[in-house]
């Protein structure tokens, strides 16, 4: 398993699912496919509190 780094940006709150690195993080983190994370973000918005409770790590 390779290790994703974490996003560096300087919002920590929210996911930006237009960054790359940000989608391969959350996807690993949360163990969810891009799909899924989109699907998401879509439906709880995109912060990372309301994703997390959606998908708990």
């Amino acid at each position: 398993m390779s290790h994703v780094a974490a996003p560096t940006r300087h919002r920590t709150d929210r996911i930006d699912l237009t960054e790359d690195g940000e989608v391969a993080y959350w996807t690993e983190t949360l163990g969810v496919s891009e799909e899924e994370l989109r699907r998401t973000v879509a439906e709880v918005g995109d912060a990372v509190d309301a994703v997390c409770d959606r998908h708990p790590m």
